[in-house]
């Protein structure tokens, strides 16, 4: 049943249309990822489905009395209303009224004619049960409807204005960008909720992860065409890719038959001739067609300026500890880095990530321990506050810093080409910074870091805002760097194409190194604790302690290895199997989820297929714990 069917759709806010009479349609119960380069009009589309826009021609129809809710890209200013304001706001006029009616009925002298009418209004549209709502969003997101907005993380607010786009129980969820300011936990908090959600939801991302484990279509906004695919995103990718090349073969062909009627029309006399105006007609119909063509928009091509070798040591810790007033961020941590690791920090928003960069990078003292850097070392530093940005500045004053020419590579390039290969056009370079957006800012940054030689690159949030091919293109110039890698970032699919290891923030402290990436953390059963939850953070503080004891005592003569029962070891025998038998028992359950048909079929049989998913997932869990358990108790 479609939903939503954009039928011939053409809108334009410049020279060249976003929207070129673009047919399709959103489905009941789909996820859509709607995918495209930067600035093709992915947010343009999203408006115009809102009705915020109207389109230049073609119509939107819509299925009678279908309910639609929207999550902004951008966070709003915070303010000061406590969070079940912020959200009765944000519901229309039955959410104003309310909040004016208990204003007036909390004042000392209330208008009772005006509480009147209030009241009857409020009644009239529900307004009592819409109230009762917002309390149970609250309740289900875990947010305290009497906390202030404006001290909440950028993560919780988003958090907020989702319980806001849910408490109106739409039809069709619009999400722009959801997974921005969200860390990793939120975001896998996040793809569970939409799982869950039984509507259909329509978002913009550029976190594959996100895309691969939501959407069960992915349609392609491209120089002003909708185009369909299957998901996940590999066979999106598999599927864009031959439509491109047959899209060549079909324009090489159209070349070919011009070139040949070009040549007829400057035969002069017989083309005017009246038996071939039909063919002149043609001809000049082709010219016109050739001139509307919209070719791809071409792809960044950086490099990465590798300076000389570092030193085999880039940095050494020893028993750092570092943290403020009463808040460990690190507590007793002792790590090598050598060249040429890849090596992503992990953790929730505000654990601390970004101040351990910075005691790596000298700017921080440790309390304890140290911190001691290599030799021959020059880092190249990718600020996530942008704070190399200066505002007013002209994009190529940024890059070129009074040069003409910048030495990449062994070779001299004029700063302009240089900045071709980062997608800024010529005519573009003297916009100010803050003309720019996300992606802009981020581009230029990598810019401006990669024109400088360096064999230590330090990228505190690189990915935002970045679209897909610049990400993949990103990804395969680090993996080619032969230097060293520090890294934060909330975007998995990243961090596991790169990483070789991983510093785990898991709370109160506790940092732990782990192989590889961030599914390999995950498989070795790495977590960190809900720092609200004081029974986690107790004991995450019990593991410091018990880790500190055991650095002392290393000197002493080594215990007898405690010896595992007969059930213990055959159990511990046997748990890679059950593991494996779980993980496949949720892929399959996930996959059942995640058909296009699955929420057309009874609440019954639905609510029973989550309820066992959510089970396995959580027998899982359990299992790895207990491996862990067995483990320990034979190493």
């Amino acid at each position: 049943m479609s939903l939503i069917i954009f039928d011939q759709v053409s809108f334009a806010l410049g020279a060249a249309p976003l929207l070129n009479q673009c047919s399709f349609s959103i489905e009941k119960n789909e996820r859509v990822a709607l995918v495209g380069r930067n600035g093709a009009g992915k947010s343009t589309l999203l408006k115009l489905t809102l009705e915020q826009f109207s389109p230049d021609s073609g119509i939107i129809k819509y299925s009678k009395g279908l309910k639609l809710s929207y999550l902004q890209q951008d966070l709003p200013v915070g303010d000061d209303e406590p969070v079940g304001n912020v959200i009765l706001t944000r519901v229309g006029p039955v959410g104003e009224a309310i909040l004016q009616y208990n204003s007036i009925a909390n004042s000392d002298q209330p208008n009772l004619t005006e509480l009147e009418r209030l009241q009857h209004f409020i009644e009239e549209h529900d307004g009592w049960n819409l109230q009762n709502q917002v309390l149970a969003i609250c309740t289900k997101l875990k947010l305290d409807p009497d906390k202030k907005f404006n001290a909440m993380s950028g993560g919780w607010r988003r958090r907020v204005l989702l319980a806001a786009a849910l408490v109106v129980e739409p039809d069709v969820l619009i999400l722009d960008e959801p997974t921005n300011h969200l860390d990793i936990k939120m975001v896998e908090w996040l793809e569970d909720l939409l799982l869950s959600f039984k509507g259909t939801v329509l978002f913009v991302s550029h976190d594959r992860a996100f895309i691969d484990r939501i959407a069960t279509r992915v349609i392609d906004l491209d120089r002003g065409k909708v185009s369909s695919f299957p998901a996940p995103y590999d066979t999106y990718l598999e599927f864009k890719e031959k439509a491109l090349e047959d899209e060549a073969k079909q324009r090489a062909q159209e070349d070919k038959v011009l070139a040949q009627e070009e040549a007829w029309i400057r035969q002069g006399i017989k083309a005017r001739r009246t038996r071939n105006e039909g063919r002149v007609r043609a001809l000049k119909a082709m010219r016109a067609e050739l001139s509307q063509r919209r070719f791809q928009q071409g792809s960044a091509n950086f490099k990465i300026e590798m300076d000389d070798s570092s030193g085999k040591r880039v940095v050494e810790l020893k028993d750092v500890v570092f943290g403020f007033d009463a808040y460990p961020i690190i507590n007793g941590f002792s790590s090598t880095v050598l060249r040429g690791d890849k090596i992503a920090l992990l953790g929730p928003n505000g654990i601390g990530k970004t101040t351990a960069l910075k005691l790596l990078l000298g700017d921080l003292t440790p309390s304890s321990g140290e911190v001691k850097a290599g030799t021959r070392l020059q880092v190249a530093y990718f600020d996530q506050a942008r704070e190399a940005l200066d505002p007013e500045k002209q994009i190529v004053d940024v890059v070129s810093e009074g040069r003409d020419f910048l030495e990449i590579q062994g070779k001299r390039r004029h700063v302009i080409s240089y900045l071709e290969d980062f997608l800024f056009a010529p005519e573009r370079l003297r916009m100010k910074v803050r003309q720019l957006s996300g992606g802009e800012i981020n581009r230029l940054l990598l810019a401006k870091m990669f024109s400088q030689a360096a064999n230590v690159l330090v990228l505190d949030e690189p990915t935002n805002d970045l679209d897909m091919d610049t990400l993949d293109l990103l990804i395969d110039r680090l993996s080619d760097f032969e230097g060293t890698v520090l890294l934060v970032s909330h975007d998995r699919y990243f961090i596991d194409q790169l990483a070789t290891k991983s510093w785990a923030f898991e709370g109160n402290g506790v940092v732990r190194e782990y192989a590889g990436g961030y599914g390999d953390w995950k498989v070795q059963g790495g977590k960190w604790p809900d720092l609200d939850d004081k029974d986690a953070v107790k004991k995450a503080q019990t593991e410091v302690e018990s880790s500190g004891q055991a650095e002392k005592t290393k000197a002493q003569p080594k215990t007898t290895k405690k010896k595992l029962s007969y059930k213990e070891q055959r159990e511990f025998d046997q748990m890679p199997a059950k593991i494996e038998a779980l993980e496949l028992q949720i892929e399959t359950l996930e996959a059942e989820v995640a058909e296009p048909g699955f929420y057309n079929q009874s609440p019954d049989v639905t609510t029973t297929r989550l309820g066992q998913l959510e089970s396995v997932q959580s027998e899982l869990n359990e299992a790895y714990d207990r491996w862990a358990e067995l483990e320990g108790m034979i190493n």
